[in-house]
């Protein structure tokens, strides 16, 4: 298979016009021993330069960006702890208006209790009165009433005393029943 890769390589190089020096190449040129001494000089040179480049400009340059954000950082807590404070010293004095809120509601409460109390009160007593009153507009009635009463009855008595006295057939006198019926009634 070499054989053949050989083969291929030296007809394209044949093709292009390019000689044939395939068996006496030495392969890749970082492996050829004879310049190994070169090849370790530019690397130190390059890797001493490199070094130069990173130490000199680029990590002042990354130390500077990581001081900043430190910087920033160590800012950005204090503000958030100051605003943290800020808060806290909000919620208490909200906490103590709340307080203070609900002291004064209760006192409103109390002030609106007694107002209404004493209107209760005095709506009371309006109603003792008009039912004092009507209670005693009710009594003279009722004595009224009574008196009236006493008077039907002595009335309805005396007609009674007199129907059942004719009805017996004995003639009396107005004034005799009269006089019996008061005095049945006066007891």
């Amino acid at each position: 298979m070499a054989t053949e890769t050989e083969q291929a390589h030296s007809t394209a190089a044949a093709g292009r016009g390019l000689p044939d020096n395939s068996a006496d190449a030495p392969g890749m040129p970082q492996l050829d021993f004879s310049t190994f001494a070169n090849q370790i000089f530019w690397l130190v040179v390059t890797l001493v330069v490199i070094y130069l480049v990173l130490s000199k400009i680029a990590l002042p340059r990354i130390a500077s960006v990581l001081a900043e954000r430190q910087g920033t950082i160590t800012n950005d807590i204090a503000a958030a702890e100051e605003l943290k404070q800020q808060a806290a010293d909000a919620e208490a004095a909200y906490e103590k208006a709340l307080a203070d809120a609900r002291v004064e509601a209760g006192r409103i409460a109390d002030e609106a209790k007694a107002e209404m109390q004493a209107e209760v009160d005095s709506a009371m007593i309006k109603a003792d009165a008009e039912i004092a009153a009507q209670t005693a507009e009710s009594a003279s009635r009722i004595d009224e009433i009574r008196a009236g009463a006493a008077d039907a009855v002595k009335v309805v008595a005396r007609d009674t005393a007199k129907e059942v006295v004719a009805a017996l057939g004995i003639d009396i006198d107005d004034k005799a029943v009269e006089a019996a019926v008061a005095s049945q009634v006066k007891g």
